[in-house]
């Protein structure tokens, strides 16, 4: 998958520039920033900096990382990064730098973590962040299967899509869309009692809050 985004990493925002999704898009770059205003910000997989060009200038302090150098190198162009620290990291192998933030975020994340992997992901995650930090994750709806169905599933129940790519090469990309009840099981295993839980036609929004630590 790594290969994927770094091949695809100088086109990427060609997601975002579809007209079906222009409303969604609109909605959600209106919301975010109010919700994650004034807080110190950990993203993760941020990607091409899509959303941190939203997030950042409103935010205290930002932290963006991505696994990938391309998308990064791209993240690092964007208007209203200026004060945006960016680091080359692991998401289930967060550095040193990323504690002590009281928010954070992901976009378009979450839907390429295994299912096996999930509890590991957000156990590392909330270890980073302060008690009562505020966790938003935004990710597509099953209305992407449109464009990429799920083609298979794995032992875990992961399912996989088959992606092209501008230069003829297809790759088989891990994608879950996790229900509502599935999510709020996962994140009751980590002590989170209050969730909402947002649905649009062509985006899913989650956010939370850190229960004190006991």
């Amino acid at each position: 998958m790594k290969t994927y985004y770094a091949e695809r990493a100088e086109y990427y925002d060609a997601v975002y520039d579809m007209p079906e999704r222009a409303l969604d898009l609109a909605w959600l770059r209106r919301y975010l920033p109010q919700r994650l205003a004034g807080r110190k910000v950990l993203e993760v997989a941020c990607g091409t900096g899509y959303w941190t060009q939203y997030l950042a200038p409103q935010a205290q302090r930002y932290l963006a990382i991505d696994a990938v150098a391309e998308p990064l190198a791209l993240a690092r162009q964007r208007q209203g990064v200026d004060k945006v620290e960016f680091r080359q990291a692991d998401a289930y192998a967060l550095p040193a730098e990323a504690a002590g933030f009281d928010a954070a975020f992901a976009g378009l994340w979450f839907s390429h973590v295994p299912k096996q992997r999930r509890d590991d992901f957000l156990a590392g995650l909330h270890g980073c962040l302060q008690t009562g930090a505020e966790v938003v994750f935004i990710d597509n709806s099953e209305m992407q299967c449109r464009e990429h169905p799920v083609v298979e599933y794995d032992e875990a129940g992961n399912g996989y899509q088959m992606r092209p790519l501008r230069d003829g090469s297809r790759h088989r990309v891990l994608k879950n869309f996790p229900s509502e009840t599935e999510l709020r099981i996962l994140l009751g295993r980590h002590g989170v009692s209050d969730m909402v839980f947002l649905r649009r036609e062509h985006f899913w929004l989650l956010q939370y809050r850190l229960p004190d630590r006991h």
